[in-house]
């Protein structure tokens, strides 16, 4: 078994198909699966159910998964160790989109600028999908909504959000308790905060419609169509910020906590230099 396929193998699972990862890997795609299929013969199970083009994780796979992310972790934490600290590389950062937008734009630009051997790929998503991502090694780290508990992750506060209520201006709470919700999927912490607000007012909302952004999310609120929850700061930067109305969230929590979040096992190097630039 050599680390280069166990490289391999992990970035077919990332990709989520051998086409994918070789792009990724800067290799042809007969290469990618010729690997695996050496992989394979030397374990003697089939890592992957091949099913047409797609490929999916085999039992046997599931269970190398965690045991080649560590291994490589540990080659990477040895090369840090050795060479005082790797600067270079690349560092898989994931972050709620509200982060993204309102907080990020500033310290990506420094890091970029002081850190220039280090290729930065920014991934958004809501706050679950984001921890399950950092556990299961696709990101190195991410910047999510806390609380976060899990005991295999580190963490460190990074801002605390002002939270309030958007909804149509001219609103007022009880006409805003009972409108749509306009929120992210499943999984989404300030979603799950509006729900859990419009419950404790003993409301109905209309319904609930899942968007993908929250610029669509703030435009479609300042039409009328819905209410949203949202860092305070995030809508201050929106042009849409002044057909829409700010409602205390009565009830409920008024801030959030944004952590960075990253593995225990993970290489500490470049997170360390973006917690740097973050604080």
């Amino acid at each position: 078994m050599e680390l280069s396929d166990l490289l391999i193998f992990r970035t077919v699972v990332e990709a989520g198909g051998v086409t994918r990862a070789a792009n990724r890997l800067n290799r042809v795609q007969s290469n990618v699966t010729a690997r695996i299929r050496k992989l394979e013969e030397d374990l003697g199970v089939e890592l992957f159910s091949r099913q047409g083009r797609g490929v999916t994780l085999a039992p046997a796979g599931s269970l190398l998964l965690p045991y080649a992310e560590r291994l490589l972790e540990l080659v990477e934490e040895a090369r840090e160790a050795v060479g005082g600290g790797s600067l270079s590389g690349v560092l898989r950062l994931g972050s709620m989109e509200s982060t993204a937008a309102a907080r990020l734009p500033a310290p990506l630009a420094e890091f970029h600028r002081r850190y220039p051997q280090i290729t930065l790929e920014l991934h958004t998503d809501p706050t679950l999908q984001l921890v399950n991502q950092v556990l299961q090694g696709s990101l190195d780290a991410a910047l999510v909504a806390g609380p976060v508990t899990d005991p295999r992750l580190d963490s460190r506060g990074i801002y605390v959000e002002e939270l309030v209520v958007a909804a149509p201006a001219g609103l007022d709470l009880a006409q805003a308790r009972t409108m749509t919700l306009l929120a992210f999927q499943a999984g989404c912490s300030y979603r799950h905060l509006l729900e859990n607000w419009v419950r404790a007012q003993g409301a109905v909302p209309d319904r609930v419609v899942e968007m993908a952004s929250y610029h669509a999310m703030l435009g479609c609120v300042a039409a009328g169509m819905g209410i949203s929850l949202l860092p305070k700061s995030l809508i201050e930067t929106s042009p849409a910020r002044f057909s829409i109305s700010l409602l205390p969230l009565e009830g409920g929590p008024t801030t959030a906590e944004t952590l960075l979040i990253w593995r225990k096992s993970a290489p500490r190097a470049r997170i360390e230099a973006l917690l740097q630039v973050l604080a």
